[in-house]
């Protein structure tokens, strides 16, 4: 399966999450940005959902295509494309695109400069 997301690509990722102590233990939190991200990439996926899980082995290629007419080609700054994935894989995860992201033995994550902004989601079984 292939599709893909026509979004502005949130710039927060998975691991920014944040600790505080309530009644003296630590509470791990999404701040606003994160949960927002999640909604996000939560409802964008919901519209291709597969009708069911893939149950084996997959492949999981994704192409960042982020907007800005004074760059080209490569992505080169923030986000780094092994924290930027962590939050799609987990959404796809509950959207039920797979059991359980360790499915995904084969990955492939690209981030660079074009037109329209969004991200390119392919997804197959591997034998």
């Amino acid at each position: 399966m292939e599709f893909f997301l026509p979004m502005r690509i949130p710039n927060v990722t998975h691991q920014e999450k944040k600790i505080a102590l309530k009644n003296g233990k630590p509470i791990v939190y999404e701040p606003y940005a994160l949960k927002d991200a999640r909604s996000k990439f939560l409802g964008y996926l919901e519209q291709h959902r597969p009708d069911e899980p893939f149950r084996g082995a997959v492949q999981l290629v994704t192409k960042w295509q982020y907007a800005d007419r004074r760059k080209k080609g490569w992505k080169t700054t923030k986000p780094d494309t092994d924290n930027m994935i962590k939050l799609l894989k987990d959404c796809m995860t509950k959207e039920g695109y797979w059991i359980d992201d360790a499915q995904v033995a084969s990955e492939t994550i690209q981030k660079f400069y074009g037109e329209p902004e969004g991200i390119l989601i392919r997804v197959e079984e591997l034998s």
